[in-house]
């Protein structure tokens, strides 16, 4: 979707870009598929901050998506096409045929008044949902389940899509955003196309005052906090660190691989480090 400069009246105008929002049609959402969303600070159970820079922004309400997209066989049209402040992509809602409501991520291509379907006997166009073994090599899917039967896990955000490459027994070949190729069951569910609000990447946020409306609190460098603080901490003026870059708990922030062995190591065919 396109987006919107502004005059560079003022330092926070001069680079920022916003969405122009022209494929929403209308500004509210469903209440019936809409609950408190209740923020933790980045503060655990016990009330201590286990994810640094969170914090404040603000208020929102969640919107129910249907991730699972388990209704099959039941057309729908799309009501309205809504904007989702949990959530980069834009949400579509649907009008089934039974007369119930349902929210799902809106692909490319998907407007106001199309009618969509899941099931084995839905076409393959933006929106509609089907196994993987009954879409067509090549095609561009989004909302990728990996487990049968949980909801989709891969390929949400703005923009995304997965490749179906190969078919092999019970298994579909996917590629994914990331370059890596990995093997998940035929019998997941997908939906077809490409996720909307492509231009997301490109936005720029301008100051760090909208930083802090999205509930994103400042970034302190280590070098620049006191020893007690952070292993990089201290020293006499100004200080590179001293060490090799480290989490604030010593663990080798730069080089050092991390992952461990996992049971997703024997569906990756080729991981996303490799060139």
């Amino acid at each position: 979707m396109p987006l919107r400069k502004f005059r560079p009246l003022t330092p926070a105008t001069r680079f920022k870009t916003i969405s122009t929002f022209e494929e929403i049609t209308r500004d509210h959402s469903e209440p019936r598929l809409t609950e408190r969303l209740h923020k933790t600070g980045g503060r655990d159970n016990k009330g201590h901050i286990s994810a640094w820079q969170r914090g404040g922004g603000h208020r929102r309400h969640y919107r129910i998506i249907d991730f699972k997209r388990d209704k099959t066989g039941i057309p729908a049209t799309v009501a309205h096409i809504e904007y989702d402040p949990n959530r980069s992509a834009r949400i579509a809602l649907l009008h089934y045929a039974d007369g119930e409501k349902r929210y799902i991520i809106a692909p490319q291509l998907l407007k106001q008044g199309d009618r969509v379907m899941a099931g084995p006997d839905a076409e393959v166009k933006p929106g509609n949902a089907m196994a993987l073994k009954s879409v067509p090599l090549g095609t561009f899917v989004y909302n990728v389940e990996l487990v049968p039967g949980k909801g989709g896990q891969i390929s949400r955000s703005a923009g995304t899509y997965c490749q179906v490459m190969a078919k092999e027994g019970a298994e579909a070949v996917l590629r994914l955003p990331s370059g890596e190729m990995r093997k998940v069951p035929a019998v997941c569910t997908c939906a077809i196309g490409q996720v909307g609000n492509e231009e997301h990447q490109n936005i720029v946020i301008g100051k760090a005052g909208k930083s802090r409306w999205l509930g994103r609190r400042p970034n302190v460098r280590g070098v620049a906090m006191n020893p007690v603080d952070h292993p990089m901490g201290g020293g006499e003026g100004k200080s590179s660190g001293g060490r090799h870059p480290c989490s604030p708990w010593g663990l080798l922030a730069k080089g050092k691989k991390t992952r461990k062995r996992k049971l997703s190591d024997r569906v990756i065919i080729r991981s996303r480090k490799q060139s």
